[in-house]
């Protein structure tokens, strides 16, 4: 009988996913002990101040605690979850005192053979493969250790102790691991797992046999899912995402929209802010999006309006490239950035977000089109990575899907400029001497007044409602 020492466990840390972050909170536990974990394997999903991320284990072993339940807010560094990397288990209980199906079970189960002459399979995601072969042992059905130890949290968490599940079948326990470990990435292995697939039973039809999606929606498809089994990850979290009083309902401030709001505020009481606006008419413009629509060059691109503003501010920048700068107050300097990342605010469920475009001057429009659709998606699923979030240059914030006219933007911090559009609607302009309704929106740049005084902010402003006005200007001002 082999037993787990605490030489073999390592014990795995919340990492610093961004640049600088100290805390993140657990939004998922994807295993739960007793699982049996590999190289790469997304074991949870955290929420930093910047975005959600999913953390791979680095090593293969044996789940043995979950330190912390969902909803825990964990100091980076901090210990997060307990793996055995020694080949051992929990040792299980007499057999007189397990029950009588799971008996046949109880004998340690035989290692899973090795593929002749190819040691571990590369994984699909994270840190790369060992050099030194493993060998891997099937899921074992949970034994006494884990389970007291598992009813002690919970009954901690609950206040009471949780149902005993009733025993599995003796044949779904011995049923025998086949040679090699299926071929899955984490989503689709958590997809396989939330749906009770079993995916060594699943038909791969992916390249080099990979299981996909798709091949797990056709397993489930043919036949009843397996009912999930009990996880300490489930158990409520220590403090909930909110709480009612009898007339108020008090929200925890973390995540995204804490890490949003110091910014804020940090942003409006260091840099001087000015705001400008102007009202320019954008028919003509309008037409300009409605012909790229039809233009085989856009085929498959979403094309709106801020496409062609986005692409009206960066020629405004080149043709005044001052405002494309940060103040350096260690050193007391201004840095031009001879480079434009052109960030996009984006409301989300976690907060507003700013992931930006890297090097945005250098994209053509087509391009430019492809990359905002690629952020807007990835900012709605929830999937933006701290990454696209940094080195922001200047932003554009679109009040106007909300129906607002205009606003005062607050400087993304470490930039020097943001311009809010307002919302497009039909209003009554002077248009060559006479009234007639046009599409009409009001235009506001905020900026460092330590770095953009009056004329540059105006100039860089101006340009941009010229453009809108005169879309041609983006092919002469090239």
């Amino acid at each position: 009988m082999t037993t787990m020492t605490e030489a073999s466990v390592r014990e795995f840390k919340m990492p610093d996913v961004g640049e600088g972050l100290t805390e993140a909170e657990i939004l998922k536990w994807y295993v739960q002990p007793g699982d049996t974990v590999t190289d790469g394997q997304v074991v949870c999903e955290v929420e930093t101040a910047k975005a959600a991320v999913e953390l791979p284990i680095p090593y293969d072993g044996v789940v043995r605690d979950l330190h912390f339940p969902e909803g825990t807010t964990v100091d980076v560094g901090t210990a997060i979850i307990s793996v055995d990397v020694g080949g051992g288990s929990a040792a299980p209980a007499p057999a007189a005192e397990q029950p009588a199906a799971a008996q046949p079970a109880a004998a340690a189960p035989a290692e899973e053979p090795k593929a002749a002459g190819s040691g571990r399979q590369p994984v699909l995601v994270g840190y790369g493969v060992a050099t030194s072969s493993t060998r891997r042992r099937p899921r074992k059905g949970p034994e006494v250790p884990v389970q007291q130890a598992s009813t002690a949290i919970q009954t901690e968490l609950n206040g009471h102790a949780p149902t005993a599940p009733a025993p599995a079948p003796a044949a779904a326990q011995a049923a025998p691991a086949g040679p090699d470990r299926p071929l899955a990435k984490p989503p689709v292995r958590k997809l396989a797992k939330d749906l009770g697939v079993d995916l060594t039973t699943v038909v791969p039809t992916g390249p080099d046999g990979i299981i996909t999606r798709e091949d797990v929606h056709a397993a489930v498809a043919a036949a009843v899912p397996a009912a999930p089994e009990p996880s300490v990850a489930s158990a409520p979290a220590a403090a909930p995402a909110s709480y009612d009083t009898a007339r108020e309902t008090r929200i925890p401030v973390k995540g995204v929209r804490k890490a949003t709001a110091a910014a804020m505020v940090g942003s409006a009481f260091t840099a001087p802010h000015v705001t400008e606006f102007v009202t320019v008419d954008v028919t003509r413009t309008m037409k300009l999006v409605e012909e790229l629509k039809a233009d085989k060059e856009f085929a498959g691109l979403r094309v709106n309006p801020l496409l062609l503003i986005a692409k009206a501010l960066l020629v405004a920048i080149r043709r005044n490239p001052d405002v494309n700068a940060s103040w350096d107050e260690a050193a007391q300097e201004i840095v031009v950035k001879h480079y434009v990342n052109l960030g996009i605010a984006a409301a989300t469920p976690r907060g507003l977000i700013v992931p930006n475009i890297k090097d945005a001057h250098a994209k053509t429009l087509p391009q430019l089109a492809e990359s905002l659709g690629e952020l807007v998606s990835t900012a709605r699923d929830g999937k933006t990575s701290p990454a696209a979030m940094q080195g922001g240059t200047v932003t554009i914030t679109n009040v106007g899907v909300f129906g607002v006219d205009t606003g005062t933007p607050i400087l993304n911090p470490g930039e020097s400029a943001i311009l809010a559009v307002g919302a497009i609607k039909p209003q009554p302009w002077v248009h060559k001497g006479k009234v007639k309704p046009r599409q009409v929106t009001t235009l506001a740049l905020s900026f460092d007044h330590r770095l953009v005084d009056g004329e540059l902010g105006s100039k860089v402003l101006a340009d941009v409602a010229a453009i809108l006005e005169q879309p041609k200007r983006l092919i002469t001002w090239a």
